[in-house]
């Protein structure tokens, strides 16, 4: 029997149409949208796409954009500058800066740099730490969508066991560390794990963040297991693929998610949400 498929697109259509309503009611009481100031250094083709989805899919949503586009020869003293402007503006509630960054400057310095209050990314230190000691304020946004897809199966996550491929920063671990928050049973596999297959076979959820293309096989995995899938790679035709081997593994899994549409537009998706829900706290409203 197929897996029923998680419909990123779907999923966060809904999001976004939940966010307009909230962006919306912060305009109303405030006169001001809820701002992300959008911050692209260089020519990379990939991020200017990546950045324009984000900017699209925040009008669609009634978030106010503030987009900067800088040269590839911008210094790291030029780029906190700005970066330290737009955490003194009223008017933004988030930043993104777009990764990669040139050479010349360092992703951490700059990540640190940006105010945790303004973290729409969740990348900051600050609200790692949140996350680490269970009371997190802004979720890293791609394993945040990561869960909201999980919760749309309906399958609960307590007790269950959780398998995660990868330990990124950006993944990884902060997907372990959600799973954990909700009483999942949470196994962490990387390069140096043994017998990986049969460890793979036992996640009752099975979240694969590794950037192989079509690491995953259907020998790897349970009978009706959640399956999703985080990497998104590009095969030799130009087609793109994930980390799991879809056609097999949707014949053996209970839930998968596609790639392309499937944890990618909830990553941008929990973007926006980051920054409304950071313009609903400076206005001190709470949602329903």
């Amino acid at each position: 029997m197929a897996a029923k498929l998680i419909d990123g697109k779907a999923l966060a259509q809904q999001v976004r149409d939940r966010l307009a309503i909230d962006s919306a009611s912060v305009l109303a009481k405030t006169g001001v949208k809820p701002g992300l100031a959008t911050i692209l250094v260089g020519d990379d083709p990939a991020s200017h796409v990546y950045v324009k989805n984000k900017q699209k899919a925040c009008e669609l949503a009634g978030i106010y954009v503030d987009d900067h586009k800088l040269p590839a020869s911008t210094t790291q003293a030029e780029l906190l500058a700005l970066i330290e402007k737009k955490n003194a503006d009223s008017k933004i509630h988030g930043i993104l800066v777009q990764l990669p960054l040139p050479k010349q400057i360092d992703s951490r310095v700059v990540l640190e740099a940006v105010s945790p209050n303004k973290d729409a990314d969740g990348f900051h230190p600050y609200n790692f730490g949140r996350l680490v000691e269970g009371h997190p304020v802004f979720e890293a946004c791609t394993p945040k969508g990561v869960m909201k897809m999980i919760e749309s199966t309906g399958v609960a996550i307590e007790g269950k066991r959780a398998v995660v491929l990868g330990r990124s920063n950006i993944v990884g671990k902060p997907l372990a560390l959600m799973l954990l928050q909700r009483n999942a049973t949470v196994t962490i596999c990387h390069s140096k794990t043994k017998d990986l297959p049969a460890v793979c076979r036992e996640a009752e959820l099975l979240l694969v963040a590794i950037g192989k293309a079509k690491f995953v096989t259907a020998d790897m995995v349970r009978e009706g297991a959640v399956v999703i899938d985080v990497g998104t790679n590009k095969l030799p035709d130009g087609k793109l693929c994930g980390d799991v081997d879809f056609e097999p593994v949707s014949q053996k899994a209970g839930w998968i998610s596609p790639v392309p549409g499937g944890v990618g537009p909830m990553t941008i998706a929990m973007l926006l949400d980051n920054t409304v829900e950071s313009a609903m706290r400076n206005a001190g409203m709470k949602r329903g």
